[in-house]
């Protein structure tokens, strides 16, 4: 009988840690995934590449902009999740995170759509001096988490 409810309690504590594991994980980080970018670059890098390079740099640098800077009072690099931070894991405030991803999501679409259809009329020098600007301020971002 006592081995029984040994048996029975462990199982019922491994299924609840099971549950809270898998709840946990599910949580959504703050700062996505995708704000990194995999390489900076110098000008004499950007120099030589063709515009149409440019102009996909230039995006993306855009994208990863949008998606870290209205957090970083948060954080500045993936991982923080709302519990990590204190912030209730609650319906409200996981719809809350929802909605504003989507929300980035569609303005990125527009902005994106905008800037392949203008881009390709900017000079290539502003081009490379924007990309080089967007990356150090990423640069700045993270250097922001190191002395926060």
């Amino acid at each position: 009988m006592k081995t029984k409810l040994i048996f029975v309690s462990f199982c019922l504590l491994l299924v609840s840690s099971v549950c809270f594991a898998q709840k946990k994980k599910g949580e959504k980080s703050i700062i996505r995934d995708d704000v990194a970018i995999k390489k900076y670059h110098n000008k004499s890098e950007l120099d030589r590449m063709h515009k149409g390079e440019l102009l996909v740099l230039y995006i993306e640098r855009i994208e990863s902009l949008v998606k870290l800077m209205p957090y970083i009072a948060f954080a500045t690099k993936p991982g923080v999740t709302m519990s990590s931070l204190g912030i209730p894991n609650d319906n409200d405030n996981r719809k809350s995170l929802e909605e504003q991803f989507e929300s980035t999501d569609k303005f990125l679409e527009n902005t994106a759509e905008f800037q392949h259809r203008m881009l390709p009329y900017s000079d290539t020098d502003d081009l490379v001096a924007a990309i080089i600007f967007y990356e150090e301020t990423l640069k700045s971002l993270h250097q922001y988490s190191e002395f926060h």
